[in-house]
């Protein structure tokens, strides 16, 4: 169980000053780190505004291709093919700590740090157009009212309850998890409407295409009677969802747990339970959502840890193994944490953690304003501000200064120009592959352990349309598509918070998300991490535009949409570099914690830290929070 300390254990700042985070810093590097000339450079006579201080900026409400847009990585790219780049300008600026990253490990760090040091002067460097990472927000203004969708971390929701650290932060920003959700959330809103979750059944994989309504209340064999799937396969799947039979007899369950981390869950579907080659595609993208990949390449005790069906009669109970992910091995030991989703999903945190940065730039002083609270993107980056975001930004080199770390010189791009800050300290909160090719002082072995964290590719797609009618006429609020596109659609959660609210009737115009995990069937897990990553950056916004479009059409055309009258607008949130790499016994060595490499890779390198998702092996908002709170007090503190 979590540590239940108060929450002024993790937040309330200590009795530190400047002058103690500079313990063993000599006064001559000291003086010229912090030189006479004011931290806080104002722009040069005659030099161009920057893009966020520019009249009419506002990110969350562009649409076409968002997440990781045009213009974020051609910088880095170049970095890595060590392509030769302008020699760096001095801005005279330094600072207390510079973060590299404005996601939620980065806008978390520099809030601790600001806690444990009052008076810092802290700077973000941050190549995305708008802050938050992966956290992002997209905005919609139908016939006159705002609706909202995340454009990338979808709820609060982690494996295990918060800990004392990360729900600390939470509660500091206004947010207590179980009052929220039972506060703003209507879960059965959709249900009460007579809604249900959908099946769509392609041509291309099926043979024809077929809509199917999944009723819990209506077998399975009934729910299929009427799909194009022969009678053997839906004689499978009904034996699979109904049936308790023990695929594994004779062994001891030890013996079953250690036979089921080795091998897919489409194998076990294969070769144990002995279903028909359709059956598989059926659950193919199941495992989509959480790991990215498909049923191929997940372990079928993960499969098994979620609920997925053919293991109800294996006796198993509710035992976990050090064989299972962390994912897999949270939920079964804890149910998980509280889920929250906000109106935004994670885009609410990172927006807290900037009104408690840069107060100016979102005006208000609660949870319930915040949401509908639009954000001033010139008061980001002012002079004479304890903490600055500045966007556009691309950290293109980072070095300590002197043999023990007595600074830290951090070299960033805008546009064609380098410019230099310097700083006592530094976070690298941006993804681990790529902090060997900003960092190369780094030692070779934590630069290999930083190359192994290959992301997880996702696309999440908001579409504004003109009403839910033909939601309503089949029967569904979400639809999974096992050989779709995209693999899932769903109608926007209903929410209500402070001046916000979604649409309470289907016939007002609302927001479908739609998910995507690029990757290629047969493949070891990050070999299809890397080939979807390929495909989506060659894939362009039109051709996005026309998936989105087919498969809405095809798959609600029967009750009555259109897709060329009743969508409005497309958000294409393209994340190509998405969720944290975890340990997939399937694919992965079991190593003792200590020599896994997200510790190996996250070690602290005179001056510098590293604080992100990546370090702690899981792809959660908490996990994110905890290493920010880590690598603050590693420097702090050393």
């Amino acid at each position: 169980m979590d540590d239940k300390r108060r929450i002024d254990d993790v937040v309330v700042p200590r009795a530190t000053t400047r002058r103690a985070v500079l313990r063993g810093v000599s006064a001559g590097v000291a003086a010229a780190l912090l030189p006479a000339v004011d931290a806080c450079v104002p722009r040069a006579a005659g030099a161009a505004a920057a893009a966020q201080d520019l009249p009419g900026y506002y990110p969350p409400a562009l649409t076409g291709l968002r997440g990781t847009h045009a213009g974020v990585l051609e910088a880095g790219h170049a970095l890595r093919d060590h392509r030769p780049r302008p020699a760096p300008q001095a801005t005279g600026e330094a600072y207390d700590l510079v973060v590299v990253g404005a996601g939620i490990s980065g806008l978390a760090a520099a809030y601790l740090y600001r806690q444990q040091v009052p008076d810092a002067r802290v700077l973000l460097l941050e190549n995305h157009d708008d802050f938050g990472g992966h956290a992002k927000r997209n905005e919609f203004t139908l016939d006159g009212h705002l609706q909202l969708m995340n454009g990338g971390t979808y709820s609060i929701e982690s494996p295990r309850p918060y800990s004392a650290v990360a729900d600390g932060v939470l509660r500091s920003l206004g947010i207590e998890a179980t009052a929220l959700a039972e506060r703003i959330q209507s879960p059965q809103f959709y249900e009460s409407l007579g809604l249900q979750s959908g099946i769509f059944l392609d041509r291309e994989t099926f043979g024809a295409d077929h809509l199917l309504r999944r009723d819990p209340a209506v077998k399975w064999s009934q729910t299929l009677a009427l799909t194009p799937l022969s009678a053997r396969a839906r004689q499978d799947i009904a034996r699979l969802e109904e049936s308790h039979v023990d695929y594994l007899p004779g062994l001891s369950l030890d013996a079953k747990e250690s036979l089921l981390a080795t091998i897919s869950y489409a194998r076990y579907l294969r070769e144990y339970v002995h279903v028909d080659a359709a059956v598989i595609a059926f659950y193919q993208q199941r495992t989509h959502g959480l790991w990215g990949i498909g049923i191929d390449a997940v372990a079928a005790l993960e499969a098994w840890s979620q609920a997925l069906p053919g293991f109800e009669g294996l006796g198993l109970g509710r035992r976990t193994s050090p064989l299972m992910g962390p994912t897999a091995a949270g939920f079964i030991e804890t149910g998980g944490s509280v889920d929250v989703h906000l109106p935004d999903g994670g885009a609410t945190i990172a927006r807290a953690l900037v009104r408690a940065l840069v107060p100016a730039a979102l005006p208000g002083t609660s949870l319930d304003d915040l949401i509908t609270s639009r954000a001033d993107y010139a008061a980001l980056d002012r002079p004479g501000q304890p903490a600055r975001v500045r966007l556009n930004a691309t950290v293109v080199g980072v070095a300590n200064l002197g043999q023990s770390g007595e600074g830290v010189r951090i070299d960033y791009m805008r546009g064609a120009t380098v410019h230099r800050v310097l700083a006592r300290h530094c976070v690298l909160a941006c993804w681990n592959a790529v902090i060997p090719h900003l960092c190369p002082e780094l030692p070779a072995e934590q630069q290999a352990a930083l190359r192994e964290a290959v992301k997880t590719p996702l696309i999440y797609a908001s579409i504004a349309i003109a009403d839910a009618r033909a939601f309503s006429a089949l029967g569904v609020r979400d639809i999974h598509a096992p050989g779709g596109y995209f693999s899932d659609i769903a109608l926007n959660e209903c929410v209500a918070i402070g001046q916000y609210a979604t649409p309470r009737t289907l016939e007002s115009p609302t927001l479908v998300r739609m998910s995507r995990t690029p990757c290629a069937p047969g493949l070891p897990e990050h070999d299809q991490n890397r080939a979807g990553r390929a495909q989506m950056l060659a894939t362009s916004l039109p051709a996005y535009e026309a998936e989105v479009r087919a498969q809405l059409q095809r798959m609600l055309g029967a009750g009555g949409f259109d897709a060329e009258r009743d969508i409005r607008a497309i958000t294409i949130n393209r994340w190509p570099h998405g969720y944290a790499r975890e340990f997939n016994p399937l694919w992965d060595r079991w190593r003792p914690e200590a020599e896994r490499a997200h510790v190996l890779g996250r070690a602290r390198h005179g001056a510098i830290t590293i604080a992100n998702s990546d370090a702690a092996s899981f792809a959660y908002m908490d996990a994110a929070i905890e290493q920010a709170h880590r690598a603050v007090h590693e420097l702090i503190d050393a």
